[in-house]
């Protein structure tokens, strides 16, 4: 089968840092789906592995932790998904990746596609609105906040994948007052499209941007990129007893400055409950369920915004360059092999 990978840990720029290659058919264990990728789209998680996970004696490493489907086959003990099942799903980080022509992947893990979107469209949201959704239900718990305040919650670089499907989420689904932060128009633009009551920009001072919006503190900020460099100014914003949540990397996070406010902080990885088995892991099968059932209804829509053409090595090199150049908006998907 056809399939994209790498064998050394290169910059994107470099030839080789992403290849086509062949490999044999994988063949389903107990509970997995043998999928027929049809579409795929491309995360930070894709950039951050290749150049920090080398392949394993010699064998590619398959990216792509985004994709949909058409279920081929199915384990002994899968009991939600039959063959001609259209599916979506993230998967699990730690198997190979959907930058295969068929993938491997958990049976509680995967939702059933939306009726209403094709492959590409549909390809650009499992990952994210996972991660979004945890953030926002499983993280923050903002269901339980009191409705009768003036609950703000402050999205930080909400232009990405990410924050794209969280607006949305957090707009439709909660009575929460939703600020992004986005540095050019064009970003701006997308945040208020995505249903944003208010974007600031993240170039100048939070509070200051914050007061001139009339707003002043928020509840609690998500961070979705550079959380460390916006540290201080988040203690700053926040209410006393709010809350951060983040997604990202930062090389250091002092959380001392919280101490005087109570503030919490908690983390988000979307991959946490497929790499430790937990046993709750099937709640993102609900997910993607429920996520699915919203979209049909018309109350979320998808977050593609840049169309890569056909799953080759070339076409996702490209994905991988404009993904760290930090200026995408929405997702990048890309179709058919």
């Amino acid at each position: 089968m056809k399939a994209v990978g790498y064998f050394k840990s290169l910059p994107i720029d470099q030839s080789d840092a992403l290849v086509d290659i062949e490999l044999p058919e994988p063949a389903p264990g107990d509970f997995d789906l043998l999928v027929e990728v049809k579409a795929v789209s491309v995360n930070p998680v894709d950039t951050k592995v290749r150049m920090r996970a080398a392949s394993v004696d010699g064998q590619a490493r398959v990216l792509g932790w985004d994709a949909t489907g058409v279920v081929r086959a199915v384990g002994n003990k899968v009991s939600l998904f039959g063959p001609g099942d259209r599916v979506w799903y993230a998967g699990d980080v730690n198997r190979a990746g959907s930058n295969s022509e068929l993938q491997l992947v958990d049976e509680r893990l995967v939702g059933r596609m939306p009726v209403s979107l094709d492959f590409a469209a549909a390809a650009a949201l499992p990952l994210t609105a996972i991660t979004a959704w945890e953030l926002l239900f499983d993280r923050l718990k903002v269901q339980t906040a009191d409705p009768t305040r003036d609950n703000k919650l402050l999205v930080i670089g909400a232009a990405g994948g990410v924050g794209s499907i969280l607006v949305q989420l957090a707009r439709q689904l909660t009575s929460w007052t939703v600020i992004g932060t986005a540095s050019r128009p064009e970003s701006r633009d997308w945040i208020l499209a995505q249903g944003a009551h208010y974007v600031i920009d993240h170039g100048k001072p939070l509070a200051t941007e914050l007061v001139s919006a009339g707003l002043g503190q928020v509840t609690a900020v998500i961070g979705l990129t550079h959380t460390d460099d916006y540290l201080a100014q988040i203690v700053e914003v926040l209410e006393p007893e709010g809350q951060l949540a983040l997604i990202d990397d930062p090389k250091a996070l002092d959380v001392l400055p919280f101490k005087r406010k109570s503030l919490s902080v908690h983390w988000e990885s979307m991959f946490t409950r497929s790499t430790f088995a937990t046993t709750n892991r099937i709640r993102q099968h609900d997910v993607l369920c429920q996520v699915a059932t919203l979209i049909d209804r018309g109350v979320l829509r998808s977050t593609a915004a840049e169309q890569f053409g056909r799953i080759n090595a070339a076409n996702l090199k490209r994905a991988h360059a404009l993904l760290e150049s930090g200026r995408a908006r929405g997702k990048i998907v890309l179709e058919g092999f």
